[in-house]
């Protein structure tokens, strides 16, 4: 029987938990004497039990206001996670997105001649592309998940790997046909239509956002209003917000295939809600501290992934101030009631879905992880 191989894999949030998760289980389905290790979730634990070094409801910090103020957390945890990647002796290392972390990591890394694969890319085309000498220098080989990254390594002289977008297949995977009655009573719901809440999985922004998306929401008593939980969050957590509300912890697929309008906040989410067909108005607040810095460092037009792919506006965001109660209301009333506006937005869902092209990400990565490895 040949040598197992060791992987050191490190995700730093609950959708790098998903596409880690499944690129495991591509792994083991190539070559089931593979060993990992990893910063994770439950996702990755699902896979191999006894893996898990730290859960991501520990490394989580959103914000440069937020980081700051927990330094010494995420600092005493790099140096934790060095220490046990050198007892571990691992073949190569896999990092997943979380940059400020996993790229501290990747210097050590190379240093002591450690291979470093890096999948989903940092969004350093948004802001710090300077961090591209770093990955140049440091990561031996970068998968990217979204279609414009290709070229913009190119730029940078870097070769890189587009392996698609892993939510294709994560998507696929869906049985679509599930009786929504089902889902209904699984969860104490009417048969009124659904308005989806999808405020996100860091503490902090689920704080600062989620009352005001209720607040927003209030006077739409013709739909049920449905919060997807995490499980990184408690539902103590979500009570104290609001008590009455509704929530569905970790089926958030299939609130979204039983919704009919999506009020999501920036991040991965807003592609999933477009990829299940449900117009959405996405929103993003931050401390003013943390915004201020980051208008002046971004340099996209878009924060949500949707608009960002297709490169001009096709779901409506609202940053900051623009986040209210007032302009998410009108924004929803819009999405119910307009049906010309409906229809526009499913078509450019359409038109998304070709852009990102065949599924098969994490298959790919896999293989490519397999046969260079050793």
């Amino acid at each position: 029987m040949s040598k197992s191989i060791k992987l050191y894999v490190i995700v730093g949030e609950p959708s790098g938990d998903l596409h880690a998760s499944n690129m495991m289980q591509a792994i083991l389905d190539e070559n089931p004497n593979v060993d990992f290790r990893f910063f994770g979730g439950d996702k990755m634990q699902a896979i191999q039990q006894n893996g898990l070094v730290k859960h991501i409801r520990e490394l989580a910090f959103m914000g440069f206001i937020e980081v700051i103020m927990n330094l010494k957390t995420i600092l005493r945890n790099i140096k934790f996670c060095k220490a046990d990647i050198n007892s571990y002796q691992p073949d190569a290392i896999v990092l997943i997105d979380y940059p400020g972390f996993n790229l501290r990591i990747a210097e050590w890394a190379k240093s002591k001649g450690i291979k470093v694969y890096y999948y989903i890319s940092p969004q350093v085309w948004a802001w710090k592309q300077n961090r591209v000498h770093k990955i140049k220098k440091n990561v031996d080989h970068m998968f990217v998940i979204l279609p414009f990254e290709e070229e913009f390594y190119k730029k940078f002289d870097y070769k890189v790997e587009y392996v698609g977008h892993p939510l294709l297949d994560e998507i696929s995977k869906f049985n679509f046909s599930e009786n929504g009655k089902a889902f209904l009573t699984a969860n104490n719901m009417d048969e009124r239509p659904i308005i989806a809440v999808l405020p996100g999985s860091r503490k902090q922004e689920v704080s600062v956002k989620l009352p005001i998306m209720l607040e927003a929401l209030k006077e739409f008593t013709s739909h049920q209003i449905v919060v997807a939980g995490v499980p990184t969050l408690t539902p103590e957590f979500y009570a104290s917000i609001d008590p009455s509300i509704i929530i569905v912890f970790n089926d958030t697929y299939r609130l979204l295939a039983n919704s009919s309008v999506a009020v999501v906040t920036s991040g991965t989410a807003t592609l999933e809600t477009a990829l299940f067909k449900v117009p959405e108005v996405v929103c993003y607040k931050a401390s003013e501290i943390s915004y201020g810095i980051a208008k002046r460092l971004i340099k996209v037009d878009y924060i949500s992934l949707v608009n960002l792919i297709m490169s001009r506006e096709v779901v409506k965001e609202l940053i900051q101030k623009e986040c209210s109660p007032d302009h998410i209301r009108n924004e929803v009333k819009q999405l119910i009631y307009d049906l010309e506006r409906r229809n526009q937005i499913n078509q450019d869902y359409a038109s998304l879905e070709n852009i990102l092209g065949a599924g098969g990400a994490s298959k790919k990565v896999a293989q490519y992880l397999l046969k260079t490895i050793r």
